[in-house]
């Protein structure tokens, strides 16, 4: 049946639109992401995970880049970068993670946006840039999402998209050294608008 149908092997996914380019991380990408989450750091860290100690060094990014190709051959988790197409500048990452098949067909996103551009709607054009890419290549029934009550920005952003406010998990993920209650939403295909 179609519906529980795994991809026959890793797709090259590179959604685009809304003058944006999304695509999986490469190794010619390490200066401008570093530059970028140390630049960000301070505005990244309040929503994150501790970062490890070696996390914006080149070594710590091809870890990264190993770990990121296992998971999308495995059909695991799809990363992306989110590209400004009229100039290539780097403003931040899309991650679909935790992907599910057979009865669930979900996944999870998790985001993140360098602080020079935040606020300026750049994420919300990026998840509806990728959304038809989720439900459509990679054949999702379901997007899920969380966030920390206090990050309204955040919020903003899936509310912008569709996502529905579905619950409070209570010490859901461990953000900044610390177990944080977590909005979660959700999103199904049916849902989607295109």
């Amino acid at each position: 049946m179609a519906l529980f149908r795994l991809p026959s092997s890793a797709p090259a996914l590179m959604p685009r639109g809304r003058g944006l380019l999304l695509r999986a991380p490469e190794v010619s990408d390490f200066l401008q992401w570093t530059r970028l989450r140390e630049y960000s750091r301070a505005y990244l860290t309040p929503w994150e995970p501790i970062w490890p100690s070696d996390d914006l060094t080149r070594a710590g990014f091809r870890r990264r880049l190993r770990r990121y190709a296992e998971d999308i051959a495995g059909d695991k988790s799809y990363p992306f970068i989110v590209f400004r197409e009229s100039d290539g500048v780097m403003l931040g990452g899309v991650t679909l993670a935790n992907v599910r098949r057979g009865i669930v067909q979900a996944g999870t996103i998790g985001y993140w946006i360098g602080e020079p551009y935040a606020g300026q709607g750049y994420m919300t054009a990026a998840l509806r840039v990728l959304l038809p890419t989720l439900f459509g290549e990679l054949n999702l029934h379901r997007i899920e999402a969380a966030c920390i009550p206090s990050n309204a920005p955040s919020i903003r952003v899936l509310e912008k998209c569709g996502f529905t406010r579905e619950g409070l998990a209570r010490r859901y993920l461990c953000i900044n050294g610390i177990w944080q209650d977590h909005l979660l939403f959700g999103m199904l295909h049916e849902d989607f608008h295109g």
